[in-house]
């Protein structure tokens, strides 16, 4: 019988596919190794049959290799496949699970991202993780120094400036080995620094010349690295079908627990991309320091918020604000028309 829909449970060196035909009866199951999964796929099944993998590591990377072979591909989130494992987890329960996910009507999917948004998203991890070893760096001389006595600023600037007067001063208790210790942690700050402004002028030139990044810059509180964020994160924003949806896979709508008719809304439900949902808010909040002073309706509107509630609350609503606006950016090809925006608010 002809192979209409396979479910693979993708992993580092075993495949296990799942076929079944029109009759929902399986006609494959097998394990594969990584060298011959492909092809035994290729020989199975036709052009055309769905394939549905879950959205982890390597699955764009195998979905794009799919497409250009003709078939269609569905990625799902790994907490929407779960449902569907039927008794213990193993490998054959997961691609079972998968090939019956897929099959749901009302299933939501992952969109296929593209190899240029794949390498925007590693440069944002790599920048995070660069920004975060940084701030290490920076607390692990603070601490050691002020067993010495010697204390600099909160700021980074302040410590930057701070370590090599410190070197220089002889008459400051340090003794030639701490000194020699503090002169290596200081060289590794700053190849830190240099790494992360070298990313910074990547973001730049990507923010520069990709479009669509270059319209969402216009928005209040988006500056280069938040655009090219939101394009490596959402990519095509036509898979959501309001804005309202897009701020919520981004974890910035309220969590329900609602029940027999009573609705109890608690705090943003924090799905999503982590590291983009915490730059949206980052830029709301440089939004919000300056709104006090504006008169238009959008910084009247976040300002009473703060004011009646609280300031987190103001930039997380702002944050959600901006991922609705800039979704109907990206879905209608439009610049930023603030009167649009305060009209709708």
């Amino acid at each position: 019988m002809k192979i209409i829909r396979v479910g693979v449970d993708l992993a580092k060196s075993v495949f296990q596919v799942h076929g079944v035909d029109r009759c929902e009866k399986v006609v494959w199951r097998k394990k594969l190794c990584r060298a011959e999964w492909l092809p035994a796929l290729l020989e199975k099944t036709e052009p055309g049959c769905e394939i549905g993998m879950e959205a982890c590591g390597g699955a764009h990377h195998w979905a794009r290799q799919l497409q250009k072979r003709g078939f269609t591909v569905k990625l799902i989130a790994p907490q929407f496949v779960k449902p569907y494992v039927k008794s213990n987890k193993n490998d054959a329960n997961d691609a079972e699970a998968i090939c019956e996910a897929m099959s749901r009507p009302s299933m939501r999917f992952v969109a296929v991202k593209s190899v240029e948004q794949q390498d925007l998203q590693a440069i944002h991890r790599i920048r995070a993780e660069l920004v975060s070893q940084r701030s290490a760096k920076g607390n692990q001389i603070r601490g050691l120094c002020s067993e010495y006595g010697l204390v600099a600023p909160r700021e980074m600037i302040q410590l930057r400036a701070a370590i090599p007067l410190w070197l220089e001063n002889m008459e400051n208790g340090l003794t030639q080995r701490f000194r020699r210790m503090l002169r290596g942690l200081w060289l590794d700050l700053l190849n830190l620094e240099l790494r992360v402004k070298e990313l910074n002028q990547e973001i730049e030139i990507a923010a520069s010349t990709d479009p669509v990044a270059t319209r969402l810059q216009q928005l209040r509180g988006v500056g280069p690295i938040i655009a090219t964020a939101i394009v490596a994160n959402v990519g095509d924003a036509k898979q959501f079908s309001s804005g309202r949806q897009m701020a919520a896979s981004l974890g910035l709508t309220p969590r329900q627990n609602s029940s027999g008719g009573k609705e109890r809304l608690l705090g943003i439900t924090k799905r999503g991309d982590a590291q983009l949902r915490t730059l949206l808010i980052h830029g709301a909040r440089s939004v919000l320091r300056t709104a006090a002073s504006k008169n238009d309706r959008m910084s009247r509107w976040v300002t009473h918020i703060a004011e009646t509630r609280h300031h987190n609350i103001a930039a997380v609503a702002l944050a959600n604000k901006t991922a609705r606006i800039a979704w109907a950016m990206m879905t209608k090809g439009t610049d930023y028309e603030p009167g649009a925006v305060a009209t709708a608010v």
